[in-house]
């Protein structure tokens, strides 16, 4: 279709990306009286959104005190400290637990719709925007931003021009590009003057060399310390949720590390997890623990003297990595042999040998330069009428609804400014 016979539309708001921070923009200003329209390259709205969490939707995290919420990006959290203080958490839960989304707080303080199903979450936001008549437009992709004097004048689809009086991008990094998130957002802010800090993928699986860890596949553990050690220095720790996949390691504490263990691994350091399999005792305290564990199978064979001590998965594992022989029986076992395996328990080695890609992340990293935007209005410092959202934006995003926390804070401030300057 020729330019003269695209239909040309305008609106006071134009939202391009209909994520979850494209969708809170557009409903936020639609609710403040401006006119909207939604553009949204897929023929359906929140595709990533539907899958986060496993399907489940993981809408937030309960960390209620906005500091300790803004701490939890790093460094680049102080940028969160303002928008938290328009939007946060508690209004997050507040707002979908009103239009009827009842939710729930799980480990590490994740908060999921009592539903256990992203659809709970898709339905509010997609309600809403049809009770506010914001104009959606699916299969839309857009080809083209017009700017001229330091302003967007229009954007252009295959079938339409769409002018506005602000444009708000949320089209998200480079994540999961099936979802839609294949980083088109950073080509047309690159040309409107805008830094764009090249994306990585971040909250990736992580493919280890070790055959056993892939005989653990489906085991989570609830309460591991991992510490990543790259050229013999202990760099980082963590302690959390981790599963065992048929490549190699996942979970949230896994994903929270991966962007580190990458970096390593890209620098061509010697990159080593180490596993705490028990962090929260000491290698005297854990000896007890294993002794009065085998205190009632003394006449068992090592092969079966683990089972209740450890997952069932894992016992034939550690087992065969303790290189005591599995006919030895536990009576029969030297103190020098016991004590090495305490310390086995406590520094489990597994070779990190890469990431999945960018299809397997949960989020990216890179994006918008942080400087080159007022947090106070989510407003573009290099083009007047332009706002931006979401994961467009360059933040580190632990695993645990971070986010979507912040898809939530920026796509509401965005739909409120812009629909306040409606009539600039």
């Amino acid at each position: 279709m020729n330019e003269i016979s695209k239909k040309e539309l305008s609106c006071d708001v134009a939202v391009v990306g209909g994520g979850p921070a494209g969708m809170m923009a557009a409903i936020h200003a639609a609710q403040e009286g401006a006119s909207v329209i939604l553009v949204e390259k897929n023929k359906s709205l929140g595709q990533k959104l539907l899958i986060t969490g496993g399907g489940r939707c993981n809408v937030t995290n309960a960390t209620f005190d906005n500091r300790a919420l803004a701490q939890k990006y790093g460094p680049k959290g102080k940028f969160l400290l303002s928008p938290f203080s328009k939007w946060n958490a508690q209004d997050t839960v507040d707002f979908f637990e009103s239009h009827g989304m009842p939710t729930k707080i799980e480990l590490g303080n994740r908060v999921f719709p009592v539903s256990d199903s992203a659809q709970s979450v898709w339905g509010v936001l997609v309600a809403l925007l049809k009770s506010h008549q914001v104009k959606i437009l699916t299969s839309s992709p857009v080809l083209k931003i017009k700017s001229s004097k330091g302003r967007i004048v229009h954007l252009e689809t295959e079938d339409a021009i769409i002018s506005a009086k602000s444009f708000i991008i949320t089209t998200g990094g480079t994540a999961r590009p099936e979802t839609g998130s294949s980083g088109d957002g950073f080509k047309w802010l690159a040309k409107l003057g805008h830094t764009i800090i090249p994306p990585n993928a971040a909250l990736v699986p992580v493919k280890t060399a070790e055959e056993w860890t892939h005989r653990l596949q489906g085991l989570a553990l609830t309460d591991t310390k991992i510490t990543l050690i790259i050229n013999n220095v202990r760099a980082v720790s963590k302690t959390g949720r981790m599963l065992f996949t048929h490549f190699g390691l996942s979970g949230p504490l896994v994903l929270n590390m991966s962007q580190s263990i990458g970096e390593a691994l890209r620098d061509g350091a010697t990159t080593v997890l180490e596993l705490d399999l028990f962090p929260s005792l000491d290698h005297k305290a854990l000896d007890e623990k294993l002794r009065t564990h085998l205190a009632s199978a003394q006449n068992k064979k090592w092969t079966n003297a683990l089972s209740g001590f450890v997952p069932p998965l894992l016992a034939p594992v550690l087992v065969e990595l303790s290189e005591i022989d599995g006919e030895l029986l536990v009576n029969k076992i030297p103190r020098d042999a016991r004590l090495a395996f305490i310390k086995k328990l406590k520094a489990l080695t597994i070779t990190p040998i890469g990431l999945l890609g960018a299809d397997k992340a949960i989020v990216s990293s890179g994006g918008v330069a942080l400087t080159e935007v007022d947090f106070k209005t989510m407003r573009s410092q290099k083009v007047e009428n332009l706002y931006l959202a979401g994961d467009i934006l360059d933040f580190e995003r632990p695993s645990g609804g971070f986010s979507l926390q912040i898809c939530w804070t920026t796509g509401f401030i965005a739909g409120t400014e812009t629909a306040q300057h409606k009539m600039q």
